[in-house]
């Protein structure tokens, strides 16, 4: 018994010491990513000289260029790209609009046209409006009353949900699928109201998809603000016209990258922790928040481990995902190679949530291992980081599942991130430094304890 009571003692003792050595460390990792501005400066960089970066333009493959030099200037174990298909479609001139009515005249309002959408032509597209909260109301109203007109859909994202991401997976589908189901009852155009909780003066763009067996028809988003006048203007003068002119067309696929920097593990080289985000970005804005903050994130982890000397288990690839936005081409070619390659996933992280204050982190996998790494909330509890719950992972990663690699998504509040999200506002200066710095820290401390103890 005395022997026992001996060994328990050791151990609590060596657990106290394990648990005094991560704090220690964990508090290097925040003290180093809040007083160094290397990741900030990057950020300001990918965002004012490589704006524009959507998938397969050129200012992308620049974009590729410049985060293939930077991590080729950290003295990494492997920095390399990997090639990969994406589509390219071309925005072409800047969009105009205007309502017409003989009530309240010419009043022209922003518009931004969504990716992927065909062009007016030059001329542009001027017809009468037809407004509709939902889908159930178009379909009532059937062809007799909108063949030949353009459809608005007046679908705001939910103010009062908490839970911003919800609301928007909730509005999303008046823009990725409005445009084909409207051209179904004979629309000529849609018009989408943005998605956003903020009433401003920016449209957000983002994907659509249409129906190949549906005539294709020119989308828009509107802002939010012109949103709230066409409703009221409607209101008053339903016979009112809408004008709205884009000149975007799709051009054949080209040949981009993921950019992928390395650490080799010192035991287990072979299995894989991977962290990243996506460096395309819409073209109307310069992809601060989404995600140029998520992509500059996970080079910051591989600085942080350089800069701090810590040796991983494991090795741990950044990688900046390619084509994210339109048709993740990125993703899909990275697990694809993994395969290829037999690789052993041990686990994955996606940053692409924005740069406000860190809230915590998501994690789906085998029940198993998501309670042992769910239970690593305490060691973020002193940094107020406590959101850790099942459920997590991304687009770009999403693909790794198939290999039944634990799958993380690192989460910021949610609270203002759409009024960033695929707008004109998604600009450097809306990044806070210190909530962009917490965030990254929050992102090494993790993956350290996850490598640590073999989670």
């Amino acid at each position: 018994m005395k022997h026992k009571i001996i060994l328990v003692v050791l151990l609590f003792a060596q657990l106290g010491t394990f648990a005094q050595d991560d704090a220690s460390t964990l508090k290097s990792i925040f003290d180093e990513a809040l007083t160094d501005r290397t990741a900030y400066e990057n950020l300001r960089v990918l965002c004012k000289e490589h704006k524009g970066r959507i998938t397969g333009s050129p200012e992308a493959e620049n974009a590729v260029e410049y985060t293939y030099e930077l991590m080729n200037k950290m003295n990494l174990d492997a920095v390399y790209k990997q090639p990969v298909h994406v589509p390219r479609w071309v925005r072409g001139e800047a969009e105009q609009a205007y309502i017409t009515s003989s009530k309240f005249g010419k009043t022209e309002v922003p518009v931004t046209a969504l990716g992927m959408t065909i062009g007016t032509g030059n001329n542009g597209l001027h017809a009468r409006i037809i407004e509709f909260n939902n889908f159930d109301e178009m379909e009532k109203a059937g062809e007799a009353q909108i063949k030949g007109k353009i459809v608005f859909f007046n679908y705001p994202m939910k103010i009062t949900s908490i839970n911003t991401f919800l609301a928007y997976g909730e509005a999303s589908s008046y823009r990725t699928t409005g445009a084909a189901r409207a051209a179904k009852y004979g629309a000529v155009g849609v018009v989408v109201r943005s998605l956003t909780t903020a009433l401003d003066d920016f449209p957000h763009t983002g994907v659509m998809r249409y129906n190949p067996e549906v005539e294709k028809i020119p989308a828009v988003a509107i802002s939010t603000n012109g949103a709230e006048l066409l409703h009221k203007q409607l209101a008053e003068d339903p016979e009112l016209k809408f004008y709205f002119r884009t000149t975007c067309e799709t051009l054949p696929d080209v040949e981009s990258h993921n950019v992928i920097g390395e650490i080799r593990g010192s035991e287990f080289p072979e299995e894989i922790i991977t962290v990243g985000g996506h460096l395309d970005a819409w073209e109307n804005g310069e992809g601060a928040h989404d995600d140029g903050a998520g992509c500059m994130q996970s080079i910051e982890v591989l600085r942080l481990y350089k800069q701090l000397g810590i040796q991983p288990k494991r090795t741990i690839r950044a990688v900046m995902f390619m084509d994210e936005e339109v048709a993740q081409c990125g993703g899909k070619e990275y697990a694809r190679q993994a395969a290829i390659k037999g690789e052993k996933h041990y686990f994955a992280l996606e940053s692409d949530r924005g740069a406000l204050v860190p809230r915590g982190f998501g994690v789906s996998g085998p029940e198993e291992r998501v309670e042992k790494i769910l239970a690593l909330k305490k060691y973020f509890e002193p940094y107020g980081i406590t959101d850790f719950k099942k459920g997590g992972g991304g687009v770009d990663i999403s693909p790794l599942r198939e290999f039944g690699t634990p799958l993380s998504s690192y989460i910021p509040d949610d609270q203002r991130y759409f009024d960033f999200h695929h707008s004109g506002f998604d600009t450097f200066e809306q990044v806070n430094f210190r909530e962009f710095q917490m965030g990254s820290a929050a992102i090494a401390s993790f993956i350290y304890l996850i490598d640590k103890y073999d989670l």
